[in-house]
C-alpha cells in the first residue's frame, strides 16, 4: 500500500521545560509496546521527523506514509486554542479525504467533549475512545492490559513473524 509507518502519533507537545508521563508515554511506554513487543513501526514527532528537515512538507509526508494516526486526548490538547500542525493535517485527512483511521487515546478523563475542536468530537461520537486508566500504569509494559489489546484491534495487522 506504499505506507511506510503503522501510525503516526499526535501529542500535546508540552512547552515546559520538565517532561510529562503523556511525553514519557509517547518516547518510552508506545515504542516499547507497540514497536518492540508487537512489530509495529510508528513515526512520532521530535524522533522521527530529522533537525533540517522543513517541519511542514515533514508532517504532511509522514502522514501520508501511515496507516493509522493515533491522537492522544489530554486537557492540554483540550485548553489547545491552535491546534498543532500535524493535527489540522491528520484530522484533514481523516474526515475529508477518508482514507486514514483514527485511534483516539484518552490519556485522562476529559469529561465533557466540549472544549474539543468539531472534528475531533465528531470522531468520538463516531467511534469513541480508549481509555488509559490508572490501573494500567501499575504494569504499563504489559502488551497484554486490556488498553494495549484495545489499541492493537484498531492497528493494522502486521506481518511480524512471532
Amino acid at each position: 500500500d506504499g505506507k511506510i509507518y503503522d501510525a503516526y502519533v499526535i501529542y500535546p507537545r508540552s512547552h515546559t521545560s520538565e517532561a510529562s508521563f503523556v511525553e514519557y508515554f509517547v518516547y518510552e511506554i508506545m515504542p516499547d509496546i507497540l514497536e518492540n513487543k508487537c512489530g509495529y513501526k510508528l513515526c512520532i514527532y521530535g524522533r522521527d521527523i530529522y533537525p533540517g528537515e522543513d517541519t511542514a512538507s515533514a508532517i504532511e509526508k509522514r502522514i501520508q506514509k501511515s496507516r493509522r494516526l493515533i491522537i492522544l486526548l489530554t486537557h492540554q490538547l483540550t485548553n489547545c486554542k491552535e491546534p498543532a500542525y500535524d493535527q489540522h493535517i491528520a484530522l484533514y485527512n481523516a474526515l475529508i479525504q477518508n482514507d486514514t483511521k483514527v485511534i483516539l487515546l484518552e490519556m485522562e478523563a476529559i469529561g465533557t467533549y466540549e472544549k474539543l475542536q468539531e472534528s475531533l468530537r465528531f470522531i468520538i461520537k463516531r467511534q469513541g475512545t480508549i481509555k488509559w486508566k490508572e490501573q494500567h500504569s501499575v504494569h504499563p509494559q504489559s502488551s497484554n492490559s486490556r488498553f494495549w489489546k484495545q489499541v492493537r484491534y484498531h492497528m493494522p495487522l502486521t506481518l511480524k513473524s512471532s
